[in-house]
């Protein structure tokens, strides 16, 4: 029978004193962390790391042959990034502030309080891992070949940004680690949890669920589940979905808009990976790899006292930004192409052809709404089309109306020079400016202007013979 060890590599524990290495191993021991080497002399440390590379050393300072300050300094030396907890009987100042910039990662005085101890392995066990990851992740991003072109099949772009973000996916996919993925409304954030959970090669389910209006009880009783008799018509017992997703990922999307008491839940599944269904008193086991993902700055609800700092920090282990569409416009036609071909299939329509003015009509506008935006004013205009040339028509009303909207609300929508230029001046600036963003398509730049073609060709006439 194979026994698997917690952690995969091994805690090295020195000490002259077998008494102490006894009370350390137990205490680690009761609370999970069973793979345990102890040493009692200080001659012999360097050669079990060479042998058997250890992911923590908890080092006693006061020992013989090699004291504990001495091999600290032969440790950081050979091997930097193991961290190392002093463990001694020293309490003065002085030799914590030396150890500690000597590279130790903790220090902790005798006799050695057993909730310190455990709370201070974990916390070098999370900063040894993610260290790890990081080398791993640098690796991966060197190789541009490791990309899965498969797993982001759903996710269409030709983007050099995109594929920044589709490399870095691929590296960070396999960790067990939190990740937050940040955007805009209908910039595909769903579509890439999907791809990572792939990516991940996770044995469970992908389940996703929107934590946005969730109060306190629904979000427990959606995640967590409840046990039969919980309340008031909890005639049977109901999983959450965070038993859904056992070995398989847990997507929470807008999670800016968790509630505070929310919040405290989520951050104790996220350390403690045990939840607490409604009505249970005791906590149960979760193996689901947590994805995140909001439209929303976590760093100003945090200034505001909104979000949780410890959540937020414990969130974006790894953490990327997906761009709006507005930045990754050479997408356009990739992406109208694919919506034009599903929705004429969805709507038993033959798939129309594209103006040659679409795309520059197109490139002119930020699509606030993002790619699902896009996909909705398609489906729109193949609706519409009723000869083998889509119509502009749909799509022009769409943009208009838009823009209507937010020259509306915008208070000040153009900065004046001083002194301003003539009505003469500032007609010629416009024109070139909508002329420039239209790649010289009269029409687009017409659209953009809010006059028609004939008015726009007209004055382009009139300013060549000036």
């Amino acid at each position: 029978m194979i026994i698997n060890k917690n952690p995969e590599h091994p805690i090295l524990v020195i000490d002259d004193e077998e008494s102490i290495l006894l009370s350390i191993d137990t205490t680690l021991q009761l609370a999970g962390i069973t793979n345990i080497i102890t040493c009692c002399d200080s001659r012999h440390v360097i050669g079990i790391m060479e042998n058997r590379m250890p992911c923590i050393i908890l080092l006693d300072l006061n020992m013989p042959h090699v004291d504990g300050e001495a091999l600290l300094d032969q440790i950081r030396s050979r091997f930097p990034n193991t961290p190392i907890i002093i463990i001694t009987g020293r309490i003065d100042a002085e030799t914590a502030v030396n150890c500690m910039k000597s590279g130790a990662f903790d220090y902790i005085v005798k006799p050695v309080d057993e909730n310190r101890l455990v709370a201070s392995v974990k916390k070098s066990l999370l900063y040894s891992e993610l260290h790890r990851e990081n080398l791993e992740l640098k690796a991966k991003l060197q190789d541009q070949h490791n990309r899965t072109p498969e797993a982001f099949k759903d996710i269409l772009s030709l983007s050099p940004k995109m594929e920044t973000i589709f490399n870095y996916a691929v590296s960070v996919a396999p960790t067990s680690q939190p990740i937050l993925i940040r955007g805009e409304t209908g910039t595909g954030k769903e579509l890439m949890a999907r791809a990572i959970h792939i990516l991940s090669k996770a044995k469970g389910k992908f389940v996703a669920v929107n934590v946005a209006g969730l109060d306190d009880s629904m979000f427990s009783d959606t995640l967590f589940g409840h046990i039969k008799g919980a309340f008031t018509g909890a005639a049977t017992s109901r999983a959450g979905l965070i038993e859904q997703a056992a070995d398989g990922t847990l997507f929470l999307d807008e999670i800016g808009d968790l509630n505070s008491s929310s919040q405290i839940k989520l951050l104790r599944l996220l350390q403690e990976k045990e939840y607490l269904p409604i009505g249970q008193d005791q906590y149960r086991t979760s193996s689901a790899r947590i994805l995140t993902s909001t439209h929303v700055d976590l760093w100003q609800l945090q200034g505001e006292g909104r979000f949780r700092e410890d959540l937020h920090y414990r969130l974006r282990t790894h953490r990327f930004t997906l761009p709006p569409l507005r930045d990754r416009k050479e997408d356009l036609l990739l992406l109208c192409t694919f919506f034009a071909k599903s929705s004429a299939a969805s709507l038993d329509k033959k798939c129309p052809t594209f103006p040659p003015e679409m795309i520059p009509l197109l490139s002119t506008y930020n699509f606030p709404g993002n790619i699902r935006e896009l996909q909705a004013m398609i489906f729109d205009a193949i609706a519409q089309n009723s000869n083998g040339i889509l119509p502009l028509t749909s799509l022009k009303n769409h943009i208009n109306k838009i823009r209507n909207k937010d020259s509306i609300a915008s208070s000040v929508p153009i900065t004046f020079a001083d002194p301003l230029p003539t009505l003469k001046k500032a007609s010629h600036l416009l024109i070139h400016e909508a002329m420039e963003r239209s790649g010289n398509n009269q029409s687009t730049a017409a659209i953009m202007l809010g006059i028609s073609q004939q008015a726009l060709s007209k004055r382009l006439q009139n300013m060549d013979k000036e």
